[in-house]
């Protein structure tokens, strides 16, 4: 497919911070927009992230991890954010070990997904893996999380129902499920 994207361009004409915190970076910019006029877009800058789907005789590693914005606990998938430099593969690799305490074997991209497309430039990199081993955690300072072991199909009907609803774990859930649909040879 063929667009013409360019006719929807926003141009940056400056901007300033305007929160810089640990993790989140917080902008107001002036844009020019593609009728002429100005206008002020504020956005988050994020590092980027990287998520796992780690599988095991058929089922599936998640973590249960309270929320503090929305006040709940969440099921969702192994993952973390990108240090600086990092590739995405390498952080999949260590969030891995670090929160789970695994290590995995047979690493395949499920590509990417962008959460929040109209207030940050989050990049979450998806990826699938096999357990190969267990060990030690290494949460961060602060961390609290509980491991579950459930059942792949169970976790992909959770996440069609609604009772997982974290994004990143859903469109891990659901890639995971077209690739391992497209290579049956790799089981579940």
């Amino acid at each position: 497919m063929i667009t013409d994207d360019e006719k929807l361009r926003e141009a940056r004409l400056g901007g300033e911070p305007v929160f810089e915190g640990r993790l989140l970076h917080v902008f107001r910019d002036r844009v020019r927009l593609p009728d002429g006029r100005e206008s002020t877009r504020e956005y988050i800058r994020h590092p980027g992230a990287s998520a796992v789907v780690l599988l095991r005789g058929g089922e599936v590693l998640l973590e249960r991890q309270w929320r503090y914005p929305l006040g709940r606990a969440f099921w969702e998938v192994p993952a973390g954010k990108l240090e600086p430099g990092e590739e995405p593969l390498s952080c999949a690799r260590r969030e891995l070990a670090e929160e789970t305490g695994y290590e995995a074997e047979g690493w395949a991209s499920l590509g990417s997904m962008c959460p929040g497309i109209g207030y940050s430039n989050e990049v979450i990199h998806l990826f699938l893996a096999r357990a190969a081993s267990g060990g030690e955690r290494h949460l961060d300072a602060g961390e609290f999380l509980d491991l579950f072991w459930v059942p792949f199909e169970e976790a992909v009907a959770r996440a069609a129902s609604g009772d997982i609803d974290d994004s990143k774990t859903i469109a891990a859930l659901f890639r995971a499920e077209k690739y391992l649909e497209r290579n049956p040879r790799e089981g579940r």
